[in-house]
This record gives structure tokens, sequence and C-alpha cells, in this order.
């Protein structure tokens, strides 16, 4: 597991999709990262924050007690700037702008969530990196930190993230979408990108020791940024 930083207070590792952050509240033998974390680095390590399972990008843990009820203060109180990455489907209404939409659990569809009035206050800004056909790339700034906000906010605004099966159509990436006259040279089409394309991307705090700020940054993964190569190269 990649640490992308330590010292004696706290500890950031860099999450690969795919990997659950704690154990599953139904099924405690799929692998998670805070099972690595207590067998390699210590028991007395906890994580402040979560990302979704398919959400790769930093978690941030806390070695001390003393350091993980300040973090997570910070986190509850929006002290803590959070910057994510994400390749969507379309194009938001506007270069930047924000989605402020309430959030509630989907009555529907056990699990989900979905924009509702009677849903908690939820706002997300965003940025347009760069644009393509029929794809964006993003900056986005939650402000508030309601469960899958940015999958559903995005979604509401009509651009779902590439290969989301929940608040998208699941789609992979595939080259074919977006290079004319392309075919596969054997068989099937091996998908540029095959998951959630949301990256966590740059936390920035106050050390709970210190108080000094404090930003930690994960590099864009490389199956984005190959999937950003081909868009430039033949969809731009």
């Amino acid at each position: 597991m990649k640490t992308l930083f330590e010292d004696e207070h706290l500890i950031a590792f860099d999450k690969p999709s795919g990997l659950l952050v704690a154990p599953d509240r139904w099924d405690k033998e799929l692998e998670n990262l805070m099972r690595w974390v207590h067998a390699h680095v210590g028991s007395d390590v906890f994580n402040v924050h979560r990302l979704d399972r398919d959400t790769s990008g930093i978690v941030l843990c806390a070695k001390t007690k003393l350091a993980l009820d300040e973090l997570c203060r910070q986190f509850e109180t929006g002290a803590v700037e959070k910057e994510y990455l994400a390749l969507v489907r379309g194009r938001p209404p506007a270069e930047e702008g924000e989605i402020a939409e309430p959030i509630a659990p989907d009555p529907n569809r056990p699990g989900r969530m979905k924009t509702l009035r009677s849903g908690k206050p939820a706002l997300t800004r965003y940025a347009v990196e760069e644009t393509f056909r029929a794809f964006s790339f993003l900056r986005l700034y939650p402000q508030t930190g309601r469960t899958h906000q940015l999958r559903v906010h995005l979604k509401h605004v009509g651009c779902p993230i590439v290969a989301d099966p929940w608040y998208g159509d699941g789609r992979p990436l595939l080259l074919s979408e977006f290079k004319r006259g392309y075919k596969p040279a054997r068989g099937d089409e091996r998908p540029l990108l095959s998951r959630l394309a949301l990256h966590a991307h740059r936390l920035t705090f106050a050390h709970p020791a210190s108080g000094s700020a404090t930003t930690i940054e994960s590099p864009i993964p490389e199956d984005i940024a190959l999937a950003l190569k081909q868009l430039r190269k033949w969809a731009t």
C-alpha cells in the first residue's frame, strides 16, 4: 500500500479503486484497507474519513486519539478542503459553478442516494479542467460530506461519472467510442477505463499537533491518465 504522508501523528494512504476502507457491514471477510493497516502499521491507527469502494485516492488516518478527535472535528465542520478529479459523460452547464441539491436515501433502491427536497443540504463546487467530444474532466470541491454526494450531484446535472454502475449506465470507456474507424485487432475490445472514474486528489487541513496548513496529494492514477491521453489525442 503506497504511503503518501507520515509523521508521528498521521499517516495517509493512496487507496486503489475496488478496495473497501473499512469492513463491510454484511460481509466482514471482504478485503479492506484498515485490516491491512492494523496488520502492517499498528492496531491503534484509525481512519478519519472514508471513500467509496470504487473511488481511488487519499485516505487519512490518525495515530493518536488526540489527532483522531481533532481531524474528525475538522471533517465534520467542513474545515478540510477536499479536491476530487472525475471523468464524466457530457458537459456541465457552465465552466465552473456549484450544485446545491439536498440528498437523501433513495426509497426505491436500498443503499443508494438521490436528490430529494426532504434530504440533507449538500453542496458541490466544480470547475471544468478539460472538455472532449461527449466527455469532460472535472475538478470537484465537496463542501459537505453526504454519502455518494459527488456521484449523485453529477448525475443530477446530466454528467454521470464514467463507469458508475449506480448513478450512470456503468459502461466502461472504450476507444471505439471516440476514435473514428477504430476496430480492435483481436476479438472484444479492451476498455480504457472500466472502474468508477473518480479520484480523491488533494486534502488540505490544519495539522492536529502544530495547527499548520498541511496538504496531501495523490497523483492521477495510471488508468485515468491513460484515458485522458487517448481522449486528448482522438476526442478534442
